[in-house]
């Protein structure tokens, strides 16, 4: 286990010099089976892969669960024993914000609806230490989940914009039998909000059958059939039902190319996030 990022860069010169290719996934911790596919499919790519894990404080916001956030290392660790043994980089704060650090990461455009309304400095946290990891790491190419779809066009823009020289690798969302979308956060849930949850990827499935099936392209008629599926969850809160185009996320009026959609919203003491993406033909 690697703690400190001069022993890190000394790590990755050494895989660079063996003529290794270096596969990074990054995570927060609190492992689950949707982590340990991006390490799968990393170990497809790549001949070594690292697997940060970092509860980094400057993704929070104020009154958010940086504290509460589940910290299982240990459980961690012996998780990844079972998808090949990667490399693990285990950071303290102070480590990754030495005294006296003042720099920050902001990508606009793709950063500033959605997510970015509801927590206006999340993404510049998020692009502050991924860049940093990135930087440390010497990766090659990195893996993230399609459940973060925002984030990962944040990074994307941030990689293009500031020529950073990694590959990014989108992977697909891993799903509980009920179609709930795998996340750390799920631990927070009671047994009710549990079966409440589910709604979420109900109504994607539901907003797919008619942009796909019905062939319908009012996306504010799509919008109303995702908020009318969640809202017979007596205790899921809206946050956002957005349609929009997957590169930029700018929301459409009309679905006639392909699309994303996102759907955020609180129930207890956690906020839920999915997505789908769907792809449309029209003549």
């Amino acid at each position: 286990m690697i703690t400190t990022i001069e022993e890190l860069r000394r790590w990755s010169q050494q895989q660079h010099h063996s003529q290794k290719r270096v596969g990074l996934v990054p995570t927060m911790g609190a492992l689950h089976d949707g982590h340990l596919s991006l390490v799968k499919t990393a170990n497809q790519y790549c001949d070594t892969v690292l697997v940060s894990i970092f509860v980094n404080p400057t993704q929070f916001g104020v009154n958010e669960d940086f504290h509460q956030y589940p910290r299982l290392l240990e459980d961690d660790l012996r998780l990844l024993q079972t998808v090949g043994s990667p490399e693990v980089f285990v950071p303290e704060i102070t480590e990754m914000y030495p005294a006296g650090f003042d720099v920050s990461v902001h990508v606009g455009g793709v950063s500033q609806p959605f997510e970015g309304e509801i927590r206006p400095t999340h993404f510049d946290g998020v692009a502050t230490v991924v860049l940093k990891l990135f930087l440390a790491s010497g990766a090659d190419i990195a893996f993230f989940g399609q459940k973060d779809f925002q984030q990962v066009c944040v990074i994307r823009k941030m990689v293009t914009d500031l020529n950073v020289p990694v590959e990014i690798v989108v992977c697909p969302i891993i799903r509980e039998p009920d179609g709930l979308a795998m996340s750390s956060r799920n631990k927070y849930l009671s047994k009710s909000q549990r079966s409440q949850a589910v709604v979420l990827s109900q109504s994607l499935i539901l907003a797919e059958q008619m942009i796909v099936g019905e062939k319908i392209q009012d996306a504010e008629r799509v919008r109303k059939k995702i908020r009318s599926k969640i809202e017979t969850a007596p205790d899921m809160n809206i946050d956002y039902i957005a349609i929009a185009d997957p590169q930029t996320l700018h929301e459409l009026t009309t679905i006639n190319c392909d699309t994303v959609i996102l759907v955020a919203a609180g129930i207890g003491t956690s906020r839920l996030i999915d997505n789908i993406l769907i792809t449309t033909t029209r003549s």
